[in-house]
């Protein structure tokens, strides 16, 4: 079997909801893609608990894979954890940048706190990753960035203006990251998600009648998985594509095509 991530060591933002057997969120379902797919794997969350349970399950299924804590708002913790994967195993070929939160209040009902706690935690977290990833995947030839934005970065939103604003910043800073980077053989890209089943929009889409209302503006008629998302994630990170840097990359059922 052709691995397409072999020898590769990933790093994943927000990859504690990994956990077999459980609803899966983008950034766990990665952390198994790309296991099985050959890479070495260090998941990333403030999740200690889940982070190392997904770690030791994807252990024992025979494939590498560690945790690290990591607050991706603070500089010193995204060091420590860069440091984590470059001991063990001693190259990173692979970040994606995955970690988010909500808080989902139109413009008048936003708080400055949560205004800018979720443009910390989207917006410069990103930002540090890819500020303290790239000399390490300079040293080594160069390497994958995945950012995940989301459709919300396209179109207006209704009602998470922090969110969406957030995702529009990560959309904009890809870009400016890949024209810096493509030099360095370090390619970023973005990623953007429809509605998706995950524990991330459990609350939000639990409601029959708000889900009712979401799969009639999806031409696929249905909400995608976690792990339909994981796979666009694996094409970004992997070699195939190659020549892509600075791109957009929506999995989204249809939705912007309307």
């Amino acid at each position: 079997m052709n691995e397409r991530l072999a020898g590769k060591v990933v790093l994943i933002t927000g990859g504690a909801n990994g956990l077999d057997g459980q609803l899966m969120g983008f950034g766990g379902a990665f952390a198994r893609t790309a296991a099985r797919e050959g890479a070495s794997v260090v998941i990333t969350d403030v999740d200690e608990k889940n982070g190392q349970l997904t770690a030791s399950q994807i252990e024992d299924s025979g494939s590498k894979a560690l945790f690290a804590r990591l607050d991706v708002t603070k500089s010193a913790e995204w060091q420590a954890a860069i440091l984590v994967a470059q001991d063990a195993y001693g190259r990173l070929d692979v970040l994606v940048n995955n970690a988010g939160i909500l808080a989902a209040f139109d413009v008048e009902h936003t708080s400055e706190e949560d205004w800018e706690r979720v443009l910390a935690v989207h917006a410069t977290g990103a930002f540090l990753g890819t500020k303290y990833v790239a000399p390490v995947m300079r040293q080594t030839g160069g390497g994958s960035i995945v950012n995940i934005s989301s459709i919300a970065a396209m179109v207006g939103n209704p009602s998470s203006t922090a969110y969406a604003t957030a995702k529009g910043a990560i959309r904009s800073f890809t870009k400016s990251a890949a024209i810096q980077l493509a030099g360095d053989g370090i390619r970023v890209n973005s990623l953007h998600p429809g509605f998706a089943d995950t524990p991330f929009t459990v609350d939000s889409l639990g409601d029959p009648a708000v889900l009712k209302r979401r799969l009639s503006g999806i031409p696929m008629g249905r909400l995608a998985t976690a792990q339909e998302v994981a796979n666009a994630i694996l094409f970004l990170a992997s070699d195939e594509s190659s020549y892509v840097t600075g791109a957009e990359l929506v999995v989204d059922g249809g939705c912007l095509a309307q």
